[in-house]
């Protein structure tokens, strides 16, 4: 090994050894004193878990996971980590992980206005209007990314020192991603005119009004891009179309429904937008693998919370 690689070894150990100390009361997701840092345990393989995933970066120190988006798969593990550059809906499974050697992850949340004042700040190429690309990627990890992780994760272990040091260390791993190879990716969201920060504004509307009836045109429109160019964009930062965005959420949100207010199918899939409950319960079960009746049970059977 290089001098580099144990470098690398010794900052993943460590971070492993930082987060079971956090999460040792049980396994899941852990907020921590660091505002945007959750931490993550499982000592068992996942199902497949679905929800919008907010712009973040996430580093894991054991184990792996898989996130799909639309049709697309990412994997990531200690040798990778994932990003997201905007509300993109997903559905993720934790793939290894046992008693011995428990899945460990982190996720921090980041913002466009952060990343647009590192740019400006540390005299960064700004953005520059491309082809359009991913919203999601997944990224060779190296070694000073790592150890500037686990400097978070020790000022977890000591929140008197959050509000002083953790913008700093959370500079740090911006502008260390903002310097890798897949840095433009995360510089496009902070241009406002950059085709890309459209795409992240109609997505924010979808968000908003997903029971609407989607009118791509108008939408389109809004993005201030011909129809054809929105269409265009959409999908290549998405991976799906916009009438595709919107029918995971409305099937994301009728699922959550289901559970927290123990609603019947129809009733949720006419409060999420759906006029034919034939239909609603069609969708569903192609995204989660059920009909809506026997998802409910199953997840009130497994104690699973959406």
């Amino acid at each position: 090994m290089t001098t580099q690689d144990l470098r690398l070894e010794g900052a993943l150990a460590e971070m492993a050894a930082l987060i079971t100390r956090l999460t040792a009361a049980a396994e899941g997701g852990h907020e921590t004193a660091v505002p945007g840092l959750v931490l993550y345990r499982a000592t068992a393989p996942s199902g497949m878990h679905h929800g919008v995933q907010n712009p973040c970066v996430c580093v894991i120190a054991q184990g792996a996971k898989r996130v799909l988006l639309g049709d697309e798969v990412y994997r990531y593990d200690r040798a990778r980590y994932l990003a997201a550059s905007m509300n993109l809906p997903v559905s993720g499974q934790i793939v290894e992980a046992s008693p011995e050697k428990p899945y460990l992850s982190m996720k921090l949340d980041v913002t466009a206005q952060e990343i647009a004042s590192l740019i400006l700040e540390a005299k960064l190429p700004e953005p520059t209007e491309t082809a359009p690309s991913r919203g999601m990627f997944v990224s060779r990890i190296d070694t000073e990314l790592i150890e500037a992780f686990v400097r978070l994760l020790r000022l977890a272990e000591s929140p008197p020192d959050v509000p002083a040091l953790a913008p700093v260390v959370r500079r740090e791993i911006l502008y260390r991603m903002l310097k890798g190879g897949e840095g433009h990716r995360l510089r496009h969201i902070a241009a406002s005119s950059a085709h890309a920060t459209r795409i992240a504004r109609a997505i924010d509307w979808l968000r908003q009004n997903y029971t609407r009836a989607l009118r791509v045109d108008e939408l389109a429109a809004q993005a201030n891009m011909s129809t054809s160019s929105f269409h265009e964009h959409f999908r290549a930062v998405t991976a799906m179309s916009p009438l595709q965005f919107q029918k995971q959420l409305r099937l994301q949100h009728a699922r959550q429904l289901l559970i927290s207010e123990a609603l019947d199918a129809a009733t949720a899939g006419h409060r999420v937008g759906y006029e034919s409950a034939s239909q609603f319960s069609r969708e569903y079960s192609r995204l989660f693998g059920a009909p809506p009746a026997a998802d409910r049970k199953r997840l009130a059977s497994a104690g699973e919370v959406i």
